[in-house]
């Protein structure tokens, strides 16, 4: 498979060093000294400042992107209709009805679309996932999630800040991972409740989101995504009636990337404790490409897909649309 790598900054740059050494024939940014930089740190890759002629380059087979929010369904859906297979950062565009394009065009060329929701494939979320598909959790009840940083200095003047760049605030930002982590383990929340706020940014979009989410089995997501935790901080717990799992930092500033697994015994009382803790450089991006190219060399419906992003979203503007001024 051949790439290219539309949007060199930090992300993409990630991206493009989680693929195998040699598949990544262009980087292209609308910045050119970008652009440069990362091709001449890519192996047989070449800079371009035109994402529309790199999508359409026969030495392309997928599209990686990797930019601002505003940019990522226009470029998806010009390179699905160019018939190559693509991988979208989170949150895949700023709104649900953006990506109905990128749809279409997959559907028109046969090309697969996954969206980029890494934390799915951290080590500690893995291991989280073979147990709740053994059933050692027993029926789930709720979900708990929370996950925020503090920002830094010139916060309130970066493009995350500006809505027609982003899309939204915090909750498009973090709040979609902790969205999505909650679908993938409870399924659709017909049941959607929440408060985007502002409270320390002066900026026109939300610093904090609260999420209250129900299945229709009454099972409960309860989230909070927040620019204002002054101690970067993620703790995701899963509760099931035979036991509950908590995911804890994600490395770095996070702390270290722990997996913990609190163990009902039938007579309750003090459960079992089994952790898991990996101090080892995060491997979820590798991960992440990984499946992308099996997608690709099986011809299978990449999982998180458009439904997925179109899903998160939609909670994220039925919170934002309901929120008192």
């Amino acid at each position: 498979m051949r790439a290219a790598i539309v949007g060199c900054g930090l992300i993409g740059r990630k991206r493009a060093a989680s693929l195998p050494p040699g598949s990544v024939t262009v980087c292209c940014d609308i910045e050119a000294p970008r652009a440069v930089q990362l091709a001449a740190a890519t192996r047989g890759a070449a800079p371009s400042t035109d994402w529309q002629a790199t999508v359409r380059r026969d030495d392309v087979d997928a599209v990686f992107i990797a930019t601002t929010h505003d940019q990522l369904a226009a470029v998806a859906a010009e390179a699905a209709a160019a018939g190559k297979h693509v991988f979208i950062e989170k949150p895949g565009a700023r709104a649900a009805r953006e990506l109905d394009a990128v749809a279409d065009a997959a559907r028109r060329t046969g090309a697969l679309v996954r969206i980029g929701f890494n934390h799915r494939y951290h080590r500690a979320f893995r291991k989280a996932r073979e147990i709740f598909e053994s059933g050692a959790l027993g029926e789930l009840m709720f979900i708990r999630g929370r996950y925020g940083h503090g920002g830094r200095p010139g916060y309130d003047r970066e493009w995350r800040a500006d809505p027609a760049v982003s899309g939204g605030g915090e909750l498009i930002d973090q709040g979609a991972h902790l969205i999505d982590l909650s679908r993938w383990f409870l399924g659709d929340f017909p049941s959607v409740r929440g408060r985007a706020r502002t409270y320390f940014w002066d900026m026109a979009v939300e610093d904090n989101g609260f999420l209250l989410l129900e299945t229709a089995r009454g099972q409960v997501a309860f989230l909070h995504a927040s620019w204002t935790e002054w101690k970067n901080l993620f703790c995701f717990e899963i509760a099931g009636r035979a036991g509950k799992l908590e995911i804890s930092g994600l490395g770095g500033s996070y702390g270290p990337e722990r997996l913990t697994w609190y163990k009902m015994s039938p007579e309750m009382g003090p459960p079992e404790t089994l952790a898991w803790e990996y101090p080892m450089a995060d491997d979820s991006w590798h991960a992440e490409n990984a499946a992308f190219l099996e997608d690709i060399r099986l011809g299978r419906q990449p999982d998180p897909g458009i439904g997925d992003a179109q899903a998160m979203l939609r909670i994220i503007e039925t919170v934002t649309r309901e929120t008192p001024a």
